[in-house]
């Protein structure tokens, strides 16, 4: 990520793919005197997004791409972790014989390139083919890995900015009432849009309960709110409620007695996660994310759909291939992918306004990148490719709907109560 490293977020960044010309920047090339003398994507790009969000059906996917952007303020400050990151966790968490242990069982360990995706897969594969006190070791590794992980991944601090996450939400959840309620699905098990909803006054419909102690019930996601006054007859729609439904799990769902319950504390339950290893396709067929998985493959089948995905890097076939079968299936499906994927660091560093559709891909992107390219190509018009990053495209989807009297309101109480606010400028 050399080129993207330290680079602001800016919807000028962004850079929409045709399929003739290539990949254009958003913005005009003008000359010395401010005249433009070849124009950019920006209009062509703020006409595919406008559609797009008033779609019947607006849905939106992601992934660890847009937790890289909540950003902690001090250098000293844990931020959103990579494959990397957890594998530095774990090998930190665990003792030094434990991972001496996992190395002499597994000899291709030490040349995973600090996957741990891969190392705890071949943990699994162990546990399952072979017996004896060796495969207790593992087994109490793998437990140890995935407690290191979760602690990981919770980043997130009273200070963080998540600017790109309150503008997206701000964005997305406006929508007229007469219209479904925006859905956001997430493989991520942080709580940045728990957290940015909370400070924009937003609600939540996630599948829990609104007792206490909170409790998981899928049927609580075909509920709404409604504020009933004196003299009316008709549902009066509550304003900014969007759905959210997290395909991995949360670090605040924990198991207990058969039930989920929302709870940041570690002594109630076992934790609800699907942790990395290749058995994930298997685990997002177990409640509740069977009722997630199904509540996004029968939102792709709906008429007039539009999916959004960015930050989501499509390695998860369970996720990525139900969506390749909704492009072919639905023809009124419309779908817009903003990755950094779709260019390598040497295609970006180049100064043309447009850059070549042959240029290669980035490395990070897999087969379904390509795919969606090849589809655009070949002039399926359904499809908007965008090189560019999670706050990159917050920035740049257009604002559809003003801010409501209540946001003004809520914003008022935060400054008169000196409550700092997380949807300022992104940096």
């Amino acid at each position: 990520m050399a080129y993207w490293d330290g680079l602001p977020a800016d919807k000028d960044n962004l850079r929409l793919f045709q399929p003739v010309a290539g990949w254009h920047s958003y913005d005009d090339l003008k000359d010395a005197d401010g005249h433009i003398t070849a124009a950019g994507s920006n209009r062509e790009l703020d006409v595919a997004l406008t559609l797009a969000l008033n779609a019947t059906n607006l849905v939106v996917l992601t992934g660890a791409g847009s937790s890289f952007c909540a950003k902690n303020k001090l250098s000293t400050d844990q931020q959103a972790p990579g494959m990397s990151d957890l594998w530095d966790a774990v090998q930190k968490a665990v003792t030094a014989d434990q991972f001496k242990k996992i190395f002499e069982l597994l000899p291709k360990a030490a040349s995973l390139g600090k996957n741990i995706e891969k190392l705890l897969t071949q943990c699994k594969l162990y546990v399952e083919l072979f017996d004896g006190p060796d495969k207790d070791a593992v087994s109490k590794f793998i437990r140890d890995a995935e407690a290191a992980i979760a602690i990981r991944v919770n980043f997130l601090k009273d200070d963080t900015d998540l600017s790109a996450h309150t503008i997206l939400l701000q964005k997305l959840a406006r929508r007229g009432l007469r219209k479904p309620r925006t859905k956001v699905f997430t493989t991520n098990y942080d709580l940045c849009f728990e957290w940015a909803a909370r400070s924009l006054r937003f609600t939540i419909v996630d599948g829990f309960s609104h007792s206490v102690p909170q409790v998981y019930d899928r049927g609580h996601f075909a509920y709404d709110l409604v504020r009933r006054e004196f003299g009316r007859d008709g549902p009066d729609y509550i304003e900014n409620v969007f759905q959210l439904y997290k395909l991995h799990g949360s670090l605040d769902w924990r198991r207990k007695d058969g039930e989920i319950h929302r709870s940041m504390d570690a002594s109630v339950g076992q934790p609800v996660l699907i942790f990395p290893r290749d058995s994930k396709y298997q685990d997002a067929f177990d409640p509740p994310f069977l009722d997630m998985m199904g509540a996004l493959q029968s939102t792709l089948r709906e008429p007039d759909t539009a999916l959004i995905i960015s930050g989501f890097g499509f390695n998860d076939d369970h996720i990525s291939k139900p969506i390749l079968a909704a492009v072919e299936a639905n023809m009124s499906m419309r779908l817009v992918i903003c990755d950094i994927a779709f260019l390598d660091d040497g295609s970006l560093s180049s100064p043309d306004h447009i850059v070549p559709a042959s240029s290669p891909l980035r490395s990070s992107g897999n087969g379904y990148f390509a795919k969606f390219k090849q589809l655009a190509s070949i002039g399926d018009q359904r499809l908007t490719l965008v090189n560019g990053r999670f706050e990159d495209l917050a920035l740049g989807l257009p604002d559809l709907v003003a801010q409501t009297e209540r946001e003004r309101h809520a914003e008022r109480l935060r400054v008169l109560h000196g409550i700092p606010s997380n949807a300022g400028s992104i940096s």
